[in-house]
């Protein structure tokens, strides 16, 4: 099920909550003691991360990007990412955009991002649906972060910044030294304590929820439910209904963060490095069934033996799998 049914687009009396939460996990006193995936990425005591800052053009716009995953080593190397070899299965569709290189090897984006609207997010009477909804940045037409090279590698190339404003967590640009810090959200893969950066979702109440650009060429990405080498998705799951209360070692889910709690502490199947990741996680909306108790979910295969014994389902009561949007969160330390 899709999110767009559930949310009204505006609201008379919008409650702006901030784009992430500290997620109640404990964190590590150094970087140092992190995993970190993405070259050059510094992660900082504020719940951010500071990330490398590239320069291109979009039309007479000058547009801010990072870099994240490339689809080959040797683009990796060339980018500052990590490798992402399934995103080379979204090369020639809609969900990347086709760039040109400038002689100065300017990065010329046939679309970019209009980050001029307000962010508006209402919670439910449970935190999650929520009540009104909107994204407070917009693709433009074609726009997406996926860029596809003249020679057809695929690069993750979120926009950050352009002549519209920058992304809602963006904190902080330094055009001088090159940099961005970028809000962190909490979440785990394979068991793992895990930080990523959200940066765009294919749905306008994901995008909403998650602080970040509505781009629904995304979506275009194969394909649903693809999980393996042959797509360019990886599996996610996003409890609905988890347990609440800031300081419950049990508690997850969206309702819980859209109640101001925390991160929703979302469980991710794969690690950077491990051939099956990618960027561009296919969610998978996860509700306890009636009479179920919650409990606190790090592993997504934990996830789906519990969606075979009827514990959990998909929201909302439906059949278990995934709700039909994509979300680009880019995996970016294990702690």
């Amino acid at each position: 099920m899709r999110l767009r049914p559930l949310l009204a687009a505006t609201a008379t009396a919008a409650l702006a909550l901030p784009a992430s939460t500290v997620g109640l996990v404990a964190h590590p006193a150094s970087a140092d003691r992190a995993g970190t995936f993405v070259p050059g990425a510094q992660l900082n005591p504020d719940h951010t991360v500071t990330l490398p800052l590239h320069r291109g053009r979009s039309g007479n716009q000058t547009v801010w990007f990072i870099t994240t995953e490339a689809s080959d080593s040797n683009h990796a190397q060339a980018w500052g990412t990590s490798v992402s070899a399934k995103l080379s299965n979204a090369r020639r569709t809609a969900a990347v955009q086709k760039v040109s290189i400038d002689p100065d090897g300017t990065v010329v984006f046939p679309a970019t991002v209009d980050f001029s609207p307000d962010r508006v997010i209402v919670p439910g009477p449970t935190g999650f649906p929520p009540a009104a909804a909107a994204p407070g940045a917009v693709g433009n037409l074609g726009y997406s972060p996926l860029i596809q090279l003249p020679d057809g590698a695929v690069v993750n190339a979120p926009h950050i910044a352009n002549d519209t404003g920058a992304a809602d967590k963006a904190v902080a640009l330094d055009r001088q030294a090159m940099t961005v810090r970028y809000l962190l959200t909490d979440g785990f893969a394979r068991g793992n304590q895990v930080v990523y950066i959200s940066t765009e979702a294919s749905d306008p109440g994901a995008a909403a929820i998650e602080g970040v650009t509505y781009a629904p060429n995304l979506n275009a990405a194969p394909f649903a439910g693809g999980d393996g080498t042959d797509s360019a998705r990886a599996s996610l799951a996003a409890i609905t209904n988890g347990q609440t209360g800031r300081a419950d070692p049990q508690r997850q889910g969206l309702n819980s963060a859209l109640l101001g709690e925390g991160d929703p502490l979302n469980v991710l199947a794969w690690l950077p490095q491990q051939g099956r990741y990618s960027p561009l996680w296919d969610v998978h909306l996860t509700q306890w069934a009636p009479g179920q108790r919650p409990t606190r979910q790090t592993e997504f295969a934990h996830i789906e033996d519990l969606a075979d014994s009827g514990r959990v389902i998909g929201f909302p009561d439906g059949p278990w799998g995934p709700s039909g949007f994509v979300v680009n969160c880019p995996i970016i330390a294990r702690l």
